[in-house]
């Protein structure tokens, strides 16, 4: 373990309990996730269908190959070339195959967008869910400030003050101000007694 390991452990572990303490962070934090899991599942599925268009493309190529050599198959056989009709039916037969590779890798793109739209689905409700509970959160919160506000027992606690105001005429600065001077002139005929 290395000093590194100790202080990055520490300042989790910290975060952890901050995020506890303060739950409607915590929520920020997961809801923060989510988005990010969300956009990430947005160029997935984008990624992906463009993929399946690319496959697209290539099994109709593939498609109008296949013709081509049929085609070419069927006049060779007609003009009694059957070496060439013969190799023409092993190229359409190569491209078929090849077609059906790509139908195949394309019935798999379109498997994976679904499953990609359902996992977006469900991380759109899982983020409305935090949303929500943050929301709740933040409204109890909001009243537990209110009730522990109301229940101060000092009356000047909840009002505006300004301080140079209270200097100004106060009577409890200037009752203060007697008490004290009093003292002190108490104080000081102490002194010259001694």
């Amino acid at each position: 373990m290395s000093i590194f390991d100790d202080v990055s452990r520490f300042l989790e572990t910290r975060l952890e309990e901050f995020l506890r303490s303060n739950p409607h962070l915590e929520l920020q934090a997961i809801e923060e996730q989510l988005k990010e899991q969300e956009e990430d599942t947005l160029r997935l599925i984008l990624e992906i269908q463009k993929q399946e268009k690319t496959l697209q493309a290539e099994i109709l190529s593939a498609a109008q190959e296949i013709q081509r050599w049929n085609d070419r198959a069927n006049k060779a056989k007609a003009a009694q070339r059957l070496d060439l009709a013969q190799a023409a039916q092993e190229r359409q037969a190569a491209l078929l195959r090849q077609g059906n590779q790509r139908w195949g890798q394309m019935q798999g793109c379109k498997e994976r967008i679904e499953k990609a739209k359902e996992l977006y689905r469900q991380i759109q409700l899982r983020r409305k869910e935090v949303r929500a509970k943050a929301a709740e959160v933040k409204t109890k919160t909001t009243t537990k400030a209110d009730k522990t506000e109301q229940n101060w027992d000092t009356k000047g606690w909840n009002q505006s003050s300004n301080f140079n105001s209270f200097k100004a005429a106060d009577p409890l600065e200037q009752k203060f101000q007697h008490w004290e001077a009093e003292e002190e002139l108490d104080r000081m005929k102490r002194n010259m007694g001694k």
